[in-house]
């Protein structure tokens, strides 16, 4: 009779504790908006999320310690004039925001300590060069004020933030089909895609060239999703053909077959991975589920192992995943995720279960600090550096606000702007006011003119 050996691992009894209802945020309209994206962004100041507006797009932004009942009168970021379609904050800079939106622009956004006090409409910088909806934004994970947008116009524009122009095209060449995902590796110098064409891609975006491409990684035809793991390998999310969830790694070198192939269930939501390079653990969620999956990375056979699931009983609209820089690490807390419901954001820890208040070394690594390695011109000469770690021991203090590092031309044209922490305006905005001042003026002749008319009866009589 053979014994079945239970694999050591000090994630095995990993738990999942919902916050308190006084710690979620209440009474918040998350978007109805049908896309796959989380809907909610979050770092160790903010947190984001992406609200229904009326006659425009719009996205919340709330420090986190402003829990609670959160006042239908709360100022919105509110530029955009389509739904917003996706988030994300500067890795290096807790006050800078992107947004992607249905009216083809990606703009960026600094948000003032404290949270907005008014409606904040004008961005620090537009970035104008999709011609479809703009659904996918990522920051580059180490170098300065690059930044990425997906859209569905196939296209992949890299953007240097600084100058406002986009420096590197990945065309419809590359990606024939709607992009459904874009992940960078952990230096950024390779991007990870899928698409609807059925092809999983890894692309070195400053040479534009495929590195390496991967034919129906899951056979069936929902949406996949891909994202890099640790040591050259990557993790997808798809379907079967008969449409059943999957969950499967491949190394990056031998894609022909992969390293480990798990089905999950028969639900119909999208699975979004969350990787965590620190413990080598990826979460995975799915939109309309009630529950969060995670598996450990091994460098041995099987190579992926399932470890626990979180479940509730009400089901998820969005997911957002704070940085290891903004958790609670004398709780052992590993990660943590902002769960969006209808009306509520709530925040789910996630947890090693140990006895010991002090500090675990071996829970937390150092990890990525908020200081960039690399400017965008470096990057951009073909330099590559990891990010630049820093240790939890002592607990991590979020610095003071950063000014956003742009060109002079730019920078001179935000300090002039209001204290509302906007820029002065665009091109295309100014084009609007000159329109709008045309109009006034013409109107305003009329009603002169009518005046003089009226004047004259009345002393003709």
């Amino acid at each position: 009779m053979s014994r079945q050996v239970v694999r050591s691992s000090k994630f095995r009894h990993v738990f999942g504790q919902p916050a308190k209802a006084d710690q979620c945020y209440e009474d918040v309209r998350v978007s109805q908006t049908t896309w796959d994206s989380g809907f909610c962004a979050v770092n160790p100041k903010f947190m984001a999320l992406i609200c229904e507006a009326s006659g425009g797009g719009a996205f919340l932004v709330l420090p986190l310690t402003k829990t609670g009942r959160v006042d239908k009168n709360v100022p919105t970021v509110c530029g955009h004039t389509a739904p917003v379609l996706d988030i994300a904050w500067c890795p290096h800079n807790d006050n800078v925001i992107a947004s992607g939106s249905e009216d083809c622009m990606v703009m960026v956004w600094e948000i003032p300590d404290g949270g907005l006090t008014l409606p904040l409409r004008e961005p620090v910088v537009t970035l104008e060069g999709h011609t479809k909806r703009v659904g996918i934004v990522a920051w580059h994970p180490t170098a300065q004020n690059v930044l990425l947008s997906a859209g569905c116009d196939n296209v992949i524009l890299v953007w240097d933030v600084g100058t406002g122009s986009a420096v590197l095209t990945l065309g419809p060449d590359i990606h024939p089909d709607t992009i459904y995902s874009v992940d960078w590796n952990q230096n950024g110098s390779l991007l990870c895609t899928s698409c609807r064409d059925k092809r999983v891609r890894v692309i070195d975006p400053r040479k534009g060239t495929v590195t390496a491409e991967k034919e129906r990684p899951h056979e069936g035809t929902r949406p996949v999703r891909a994202v890099f793991v640790s040591d050259g390998k990557i993790l997808t999310t798809g379907f079967s053909r008969m449409s059943e969830r999957q969950v499967a790694l491949w190394d990056m070198k031998k894609l022909e077959e992969p390293l480990s192939l798990q089905e999950l269930d028969t639900s119909s939501g999208v699975l979004l991975p969350f990787f965590d390079p620190d413990t080598n653990i990826v979460y995975l969620c799915g939109k309309g589920d009630s529950s969060i999956r995670y598996f450990e990375i091994t460098a041995e056979a099987p190579f992926l192992h399932y470890l626990s699931m979180f479940s509730s009983k009400e089901s998820q609209r969005g997911m957002g995943y704070m940085p290891k820089r903004g958790l609670e690490v004398n709780k052992c807390e590993i990660a943590r995720f902002y769960k969006l419901h209808e009306r509520k954001c709530e925040p789910i820890a996630m947890t090693v279960p140990r006895k010991s208040d002090l500090f675990q070394e071996d829970l937390y690594p150092p990890t990525a600090g908020p200081d960039a390695a690399l400017t965008a011109e470096e990057w951009l000469g073909g330099k590559d550096a990891g990010p630049l770690l820093v240790s939890l021991k002592d607990g991590y203090v979020p610095p003071k606000s950063r000014e956003l590092r742009v060109n002079r031309g730019l920078d001179s044209g935000r300090k002039r702007g209001t204290t509302e922490s906007s820029a002065a305006p665009s091109t295309e905005a100014m084009s609007r006011l000159e329109e709008e001042l045309r109009q006034l003026r013409a109107t305003v002749q009329q009603q002169q003119k009518r005046l003089d008319e009226l004047e004259e009866k009345i002393t003709g009589k």
